[in-house]
């Protein structure tokens, strides 16, 4: 195979699916996609076609990853790291590197696939799953993510990882058995009709900034989380209180709609104090349960990811 770095192309978004999955970042995902491209061009001289390109080049994706991995920790979101808080716990900051952080659709779902296929690759990039990802240990997270959702069998995926044919299918039966252990259900409906019509009226009480409309269209337990903050709020009525209290700031903002791991999103412009019009303030990506939002997650380090997803920076 003699080729160039624009030949490898064609698999940049699966590529940055897997890796995002396996980082937990949509930056760090961006990064490993580069250095794997990198490296194909390189060695293509190696390439022996005993398997397919994809297969090689998901199996040097994954080697990118788990080097990553090896130098750092694991991203968290802030309900996973304590009991939830209220208006007097204590506001503390995280550096961007610690938190698990949203993908755009556009970079990591193919333009084309078959329906099936797409429903399956969407579900593999929710919140609550790739969070899920993080808890297994790197190997195991990657013979699951190759077998179950590159498509790889268990004996490439065992080349891939230099491990045997057994010692992959152990991760594998390891992996499963911690996923089965965390409750990833109740977000991953599809975007039907009913939740259309939520959307709809969320954007309209948010910018009326009608919090009892607002929190009226969530689930009862419903929770709001604001990295790089590790305070997350839990209920209906800790969610108004903070609207009202210390989110005040958010009355009179603007919702631009977008689209983060298969969820519904948005990108948040708060009135600019210092000038006319609305600035950035926060990436909002719902996570919804049938008509009620069980889960309002606001990121705020608006400047690395309201260009990564095409939005303005001012309105």
């Amino acid at each position: 195979m003699n080729t160039t770095v624009t030949h490898f192309e064609q698999h940049r978004r699966g590529l940055m699916g897997h890796c995002y999955r396996m980082l937990g970042s949509s930056a760090d995902a961006d990064d490993a996609v580069q250095e794997t491209l990198v490296r194909a061009w390189r060695h293509q001289a190696t390439f022996e076609g005993r398997s397919s390109e994809r297969t090689w080049l998901y199996r040097i994706a994954t080697n990118v990853c788990l080097d990553a991995l090896a130098k750092r920790g694991r991203r968290h979101r802030p309900v996973e790291l304590g009991p939830s808080g209220d208006l007097h716990s204590e506001l503390a900051e995280y550096p961007r590197t610690h938190w698990l952080e949203p993908v755009p659709d556009a970079q990591v779902l193919p333009e084309e696939a078959d329906p099936s296929r797409l429903f399956n690759l969407r579900e593999s990039i929710r919140l609550a799953f790739v969070a899920a990802l993080q808890e297994l240990p790197a190997k195991q997270r990657a013979a699951l993510l190759l077998t179950e959702v590159v498509g790889l069998s268990a004996a490439e995926a065992a080349e891939a990882l230099e491990l045997s044919i057994a010692a992959t299918n152990s991760a594998l039966q390891r992996a499963r058995a911690t996923l089965a252990k965390r409750d990833l259900s109740g977000h991953s409906a599809p975007l039907e009709q009913a939740q259309q019509d939520l959307l709809q009226r969320y954007v309209d009480a948010f910018e009326r900034y009608d919090v009892e409309a607002l929190t009226a269209l969530m689930r009862e337990d419903a929770t709001l989380s604001m990295p790089p903050y590790a305070l997350w709020l839990q209920g209906t009525a800790r969610i108004k209180e903070w609207f009202l209290g210390p989110g005040i700031g958010c009355k009179g903002s603007r919702l631009v709609a977008t689209s983060a791991n298969g969820l519904p999103a948005f990108g948040q412009y708060r009135l600019d104090p210092e000038g006319s019009g609305h600035r950035p303030w926060a990436l909002i990506v719902l996570e919804c349960d049938g008509d009620r939002i069980a889960a309002n997650n606001a990121f705020l380090d608006t400047a690395t990811l309201f260009p990564r997803f095409g939005l303005p920076d001012r309105l």
